[in-house]
């Protein structure tokens, strides 16, 4: 059991979805452990991993709630210097003396964009450190000729996303002796699943078509404001740094940090019931259909004057593609007005927003701010759509300061692909 954590029975309430397991293993040729969140499953492999006080190298263009996540296993979060045209780890600007402070190190593959994992992967074999991937984004992306995730002791993947099942997530592992005690890890801190969540769960792709097909989009924000259920009144959550801080103290321990750890899904550690779980499994099907859209919507993005395209290579399925624009806000209006909803914004940096308090800073932040300020993450599935809209508000693309640029790269585009 987790230190400081109320186990919740050893009865395996997440045994259940061991064909889920098995389909994932299929993919990744890795042994997996299904958790009901990816959230969770970055706290499991960081608290077996990393002695509480590690420091654990991170990107600063990153969901906040990953940053809490950090902080709730005890851990001290060091931002790391970026590429400004895909926010991916710059590891030749990590300070030679940051290396050897480091208990681990966490990539982000920011929209299924691959960050380096082939170099990171050395660097961790050489300090004897573990290598952990987010692989939330990037569920069909590859690096190196390899999945992405099939680099780090762990990886950990979402259901929510490409899979497009609203909840669940995989935990994969290098070492498959490790699979039994990552599984008494997520049971030690699973909550019990409840009636009322998993029916709302149930009728929510029902809600969300309605809402849809009657452009009732910012209707439904306003009422969730009203309601008080929006938890957030910008891109970032409110850090509220004097709850924070007494949070930190009382590291490791998740239900102390849950009061940010859960926003956006309150239920990142219930039990997965039958409905959820049988909704993962049927959206899960479809994967293979979704990445082959989503490959064609990211080939479409990456040829227009707004990308960073890749100059060889098939083009990954991307989650987002990050077009850069000069005025993201004036392009987000746009696309909302014909009903394209623009999310998975990370801005400021989690340097800047959460300050020295609560994190190491970048080295070099400007290239994470500049990223941060200017990328227009678009859905590849709405691809044509979202071209045509930014097309004709005459949306510009956002030049690369000088002081930025990378060998190989121009104003407006980079330099070679890593694909």
């Amino acid at each position: 059991m987790v230190m400081g954590e109320a186990g919740s029975g050893s009865a395996r309430r997440g045994s259940q979805p061991n064909g889920l397991e098995e389909t994932m293993r299929g993919r990744l040729g890795r042994e997996c452990v299904y958790v009901p969140s990816c959230r969770l499953g970055l706290f499991v492999a960081l608290r077996h991993w990393c002695p509480p006080g590690g420091r654990v190298l991170m990107s600063p263009v990153n969901d906040d709630v990953i940053f809490f996540v950090v902080l709730a296993a005890g851990l001290r979060p060091v931002q790391a210097p970026l590429n400004p045209l895909d926010a991916s780890i710059d590891v030749a600007a990590v300070p030679e003396e940051t290396w050897g402070t480091l208990s681990a190190v966490l990539t982000t593959n920011l929209y299924g964009n691959p960050d380096p994992a082939p170099e990171l992967r050395a660097r961790c074999d050489a300090l004897g450190i573990p290598l952990f991937e987010d692989a939330a984004h990037a569920i069909g992306s590859e690096v190196g000729g390899r999945p992405v995730g099939a680099w780090g002791d762990a990886s950990v993947f979402s259901l929510s996303k490409h899979v497009g099942a609203q909840t669940g997530g995989i935990l994969a592992v290098a070492d498959p002796e490790l699979r039994e005690t990552l599984r008494d890890t997520r049971d030690a801190l699973l909550t019990p699943s409840r009636t009322a969540s998993e029916l709302a769960h149930a009728v929510r792709p029902y809600a969300e078509a309605a809402v849809r097909r009657l452009g009732l989009r910012r209707a439904a924000w306003a009422t969730l404001g009203l309601l008080g259920l929006a938890e957030r009144d910008g891109i970032r959550m409110p850090l509220r740094p004097e709850a924070l801080a007494g949070a930190v103290r009382a590291a490791p321990d998740l239900t102390a940090h849950d009061p940010w750890v859960r926003v956006d899904m309150h239920t990142y550690r219930q039990t997965s019931g039958p409905l959820r779980l049988h909704r993962v499994r049927r959206c899960l099907g479809r994967l293979d259909e979704v990445l082959e859209a989503s490959r064609e919507g990211t080939e479409l993005l990456w040829s227009t004057r707004w990308a960073r395209s890749p100059e060889h290579g098939r083009a990954q399925p991307l989650f987002r593609v990050p077009l850069l624009v000069a005025d993201r806000d004036a392009a987000i209006a746009a696309l909302a007005r014909r009903g394209i909803v623009v999310g998975y914004l990370y801005d400021p940096p989690l340097d800047d927003y959460a300050g020295e308090e609560f994190t190491d800073p970048s080295p070099a932040p400007e290239a994470a701010r500049w990223f941060a300020r200017h990328a227009l993450p678009v859905d590849p599935l709405r691809a044509r759509e979202a071209v045509a809209v930014l097309e004709r508000s005459g949306a510009r693309p956002a030049d690369l300061p000088r002081g930025l640029a990378r060998p190989g790269a121009t104003a407006n585009g980079p330099g070679p692909s890593r694909d």
